[in-house]
């Protein structure tokens, strides 16, 4: 097996990576990681930066959804680096995502927006309706 990957929701799930594990050839990586987020706090992520795209300029510009994803990770202090772009014009961010976040990360992402967007008088819309 070159890859496999288990999510613990029962002993029995606890007991195959277990047997996993005792099979496994010396070198093999393990990487234990919390619940990813969920289908519905992606959903309400993506209407709460729609509604801060579509009502909030930055700087002067008006950003796309995906731009502002990029900005409130940065501030939640998700590790990023960033290096010059292959045409020599401006900088490419690498590392970004929010695919690998967990629950509790996601939730921490939407309180955030939510506080910005609070100060900045963003109307929320309920993704819904």
């Amino acid at each position: 097996m070159s890859r496999a990957i288990v999510t613990i929701n029962r002993e029995y799930d606890r007991m195959r990576a277990q047997d996993w594990i005792k099979s496994a050839p010396v070198g093999t990586r393990i990487e234990f990681k919390r619940a990813k987020r969920s289908i519905p706090q992606n959903d309400r992520m993506w209407a709460m930066l729609t509604d801060v795209a579509t009502q909030l300029d930055w700087h002067g510009e008006r950003l796309t959804a995906n731009h502002w994803k990029l900005l409130f990770l940065d501030a939640l202090g998700r590790e990023s680096k960033t290096v010059p772009a292959l045409s020599g014009n401006g900088i490419v961010s690498l590392g970004m995502s929010s695919s690998d976040l967990s629950k509790d990360e996601m939730s921490d992402l939407m309180e955030l927006i939510a506080a910005f967007g609070a100060n900045h008088g963003v109307k929320f819309n309920d993704p819904d309706d």
